[in-house]
């Protein structure tokens, strides 16, 4: 993703979370995600991202085959 091109970027953003003011822009959100120990919200499943938990322990649980 070109963290310049906000808007080509959201169009393919699947983060739910309404008020993120990162939407769009890829290299602040990784940036944001990583330094709290967490994933974006585009690495998860949609019924896993729309729990807004997007700690590391909860994408190895939404990735695990079951």
């Amino acid at each position: 993703m070109e963290c310049s091109n906000k808007e080509k970027n959201k169009k393919k953003c699947t983060c739910t979370y309404g008020g993120c003011d990162k939407k769009g822009n890829c290299c602040a959100c990784l940036q944001y995600h990583l330094k709290n120990r967490e994933l974006p919200g585009c690495c998860f499943p949609p019924e896993s991202e729309r729990s807004y938990d997007r700690s590391f322990e909860n994408f190895i649980k939404s990735v695990q085959i079951k």
